[in-house]
């Protein structure tokens, strides 16, 4: 029987860490499933593993693009699954680590499929955002899926002030001439794999602690200078993230330097509690203090492992 670990939790709270000790453990490889450590332009600012890291662990879906490529959360499912499929003839046990609970999910339960959009339709609605914001969007999404804008009003309310997911609503919308929620959960996609998830998780005040720390250091490691040299394509969607943009409204003149510090920070602790609400709503994760020795999460796996095999 084949295992996929899986292991989220909020930024900052000590993902990586575990994984590598765990790939040691299991003779296992690392598949990162955090969209902001896709990008080789963005190290400092995505919190990369380091050389050293990726030294001791074998690991996949790091740095592999140039924020100048289009990628999507259907790209990384059909990339992940097949690779697990070659990992899984040499090992039966894989791990993925994570905060991108999207992209956690588009590899255990599969993604929803969509059809082609024209890059016209494309290019229109981004035109409409430049020219006319975020709310003539949400106003969009209302008109054109009325069901699934109150859905997400009710359930996921920070996704109306995300332009990329809104942008992409609107079009598939537009180029389909079918609400967006018509295509949502069509399938039941069945992997050859298990899932064994555990979270990561710290009390409030500890995380907000252990990321004020994390961007003093990634400020202190050169964080400005990377945005600096990544301002000139600050539109591109990969830089619209934490930790860049701002930075960006500090070169733009927008900000101080010390009120865009403060703001990361702010900033991430919104990101990290809205992470924090996405794997609470995750079935059978098994959550764990940060501080937790590693040999008890291993047991654990380990009995997991075992009551599978004798189950199948």
């Amino acid at each position: 029987m084949k295992h996929l670990i899986v292991i989220v939790g909020p930024t900052a709270i000590g993902k990586t860490a575990l994984s590598i000790r765990l790939a040691q453990v299991f003779g296992a490889e690392i598949l990162s499933c955090d969209s902001r450590q896709f990008f080789k332009e963005m190290n400092i600012g995505t919190a990369a593993p380091t050389s050293d890291e990726q030294a001791a662990a074998p690991h996949h879906f790091v740095q592999q693009l140039s924020i100048h490529e289009q990628y999507t959360v259907g790209d990384y499912e059909k990339q992940a699954v097949a690779l697990l499929d070659q990992l899984y003839q040499k090992n039966d046990v894989a791990i993925m680590v994570g905060g991108s609970g999207l992209y956690v999910d588009a590899v255990l339960k599969g993604f929803d499929t969509f059809p082609e959009i024209a890059s016209e339709v494309r290019q229109t609605v981004q035109q409409q955002y430049q020219e006319k914001g975020l709310a003539y969007l949400q106003e969009q999404l209302k008109v054109l899926d009325l069901k699934y804008y109150e859905k997400i009003s009710a359930k996921n309310p920070q996704t109306l002030l995300n332009p990329q997911r809104m942008m992409r609503f609107v079009e598939v919308c537009l180029g389909t001439q079918k609400p967006y929620s018509s295509f949502l959960n069509q399938k039941q996609t069945q992997r050859n794999f298990t899932p064994i998830i555990i979270g990561l998780e710290a009390e409030r005040s500890v995380l907000y602690d252990r990321i004020n720390h994390r961007v003093d250091l990634m400020i202190g490691q050169g964080l400005l200078d990377e945005a600096k040299s990544l301002y000139p394509y600050k539109d591109l969607n990969a830089l619209q993230t934490v930790g860049y943009r701002e930075l960006f409204a500090y070169f733009d003149g927008q900000e101080s330097l010390e009120k865009a510090v403060e703001n990361i920070k702010t900033n991430t602790r919104h990101f990290a509690k809205r992470q924090l609400t996405w794997f609470r709503r995750t079935p059978n994760v098994v959550w764990f203090d940060y501080t937790t020795d590693a040999e008890k999460i291993v047991a654990l796996i380990q009995q997991k492992i075992k009551e599978n095999a004798h189950s199948a």
